[in-house]
């Protein structure tokens, strides 16, 4: 095994732990507010902060990983999760919308801080390995954005358990101890440096000047808000007050969700080959843009809605997890090796953006006009990220 491969192992492993934390947390606080009669309007409220974060920590984060190193910038996420686990231990009298919007704000800070260094690092390490970098490149892509989703929502199941076993604060301590054990071994075991530049970028240089970028930037602002504007609000209300499912049943079809759009990701070397271009990315996003759009008109020629959606929704997920692949490549295989981290930064503030506009939008769609609303919103956004990805060249070479 050469430095490259273990080095992305050991990167891998604390991306997977901080990902399992990430996913408990989200479910933990969804159903404990939810059980102290939150509705579930003022419980997606609790994530807005969440998500305007993203946006922030993208555009700093891949500036400051290529000043101080992306293992350095890794291990602050990580820490900066452990403090938000702790914040959340507080009785409940503390608990207030604010608190917790705060807590939730650290906890996205510190996402986007480990999800940035970790694929930013995936396009240092991957020329590390010698000859076939470009398949190389795109296959540890794939497993580290996939295996990440299916951990997500394994995260999911974890919270639960927890939350059965041991209650909301001796989960969140539980979660909290063993990141922090992660983050001491990871510490340890990386070389310093990862991605750090020689010289000292200025914080301007974190726009990138380079048009393929963003234009897949833009193409991502859009593919990542036509999933939120269905899923963040409309879907988890839909299933709970219309379907009548319990809210472990809810949360169990969205973890399940996840974890199988995870493992497309994971597989999609396996399933679509390991060469792709910005024609990939135009052709997956086209066939997308059918989706949701016969959802929603199957939905309103009467069809049984629990049927239409779960048959839908898997098919959504597979096409949506290799259009996600697929940019998760592009954007490391556009970038030059001197300034990935700020490029990786820039396009995953577009990916925080559009989560953002999706999660305010779920809910202003859904109490508009329900979740069909919804999924016509879904599909403008998937069309508005084919068009950006009519301007995507093929890769040089």
């Amino acid at each position: 095994m050469d430095s490259g491969q273990r080095n992305y192992l050991i990167i891998t492993g604390g991306y997977w732990a901080f990902t399992v934390t990430d996913g408990a947390i989200r479910m933990l606080v969804v159903l404990y507010f939810h059980l102290l009669g939150y509705s579930p309007l003022e419980v997606a409220s609790l994530f807005l902060l969440y998500e305007f974060f993203g946006i922030v920590t993208n555009l700093v984060g891949g500036w400051l990983g290529a000043r101080i190193g992306l293992n350095l910038t890794m291990h602050i996420g990580m820490g900066l999760q452990v403090v938000a686990l702790a914040m959340l231990t507080v009785p409940d009298a503390w608990l207030s919308v604010p608190y917790v919007m705060a807590a939730q704000a650290l906890s996205g800070i510190a996402k986007d801080l480990n999800k940035m260094s970790a694929k930013a690092s995936v396009k240092v390490l991957a020329g590390q390995g010698g000859q076939g970098g470009e398949s190389r490149l795109f296959r540890w892509v794939a497993v580290l954005t996939g295996s990440k989703n299916a951990l997500k929502g394994a995260g999911f199941f974890l919270g639960v358990a927890l939350m059965e076993a041991v209650g909301f604060r001796g989960a969140l301590a539980v979660l909290g101890a063993a990141l922090l054990v992660v983050l001491i071994l990871t510490a340890l075991a990386l070389p310093a440096g990862v991605g750090r530049l020689e010289g000292k970028p200025k914080f301007t240089q974190v726009f990138s000047t380079v048009a393929a970028v963003n234009w897949l930037a833009a193409a991502r602002f859009f593919l990542f808000g036509s999933r939120d504007v269905w899923f963040v609000v409309g879907l988890p209300v839909f299933l709970y007050d219309v379907l009548g499912w319990s809210f472990l049943q809810v949360g169990g079809f969205m973890a399940l969700w996840i974890v199988g759009y995870g493992g497309v990701q994971a597989a999609a070397d396996r399933l679509v080959g390991s060469r792709h271009d910005g024609a990939s990315a135009r052709r997956w996003a086209w066939i997308l843009v059918l989706l949701p759009a016969a959802i929603a008109l199957a939905l309103a020629q009467g069809w049984p809605a629990q049927t239409v959606l779960i048959a839908g929704l898997a098919a959504f997920a597979v096409v949506f997890a290799l259009n996600s692949t697929i940019h998760s490549y592009l954007i490391l295989a556009y970038s030059a090796n001197d300034r990935v981290a700020m490029d990786v930064g820039f396009y995953y503030m577009a990916n925080a953006a559009g989560r953002l506009a999706g999660t305010v939008l779920s809910g202003y769609a859904y109490q508009t006009h329900g979740l069909e609303g919804c999924l016509w919103w879904s599909a403008a956004f998937v069309l508005l990220a084919a068009l950006c990805s009519q301007q995507l060249p093929r890769l040089p070479g």
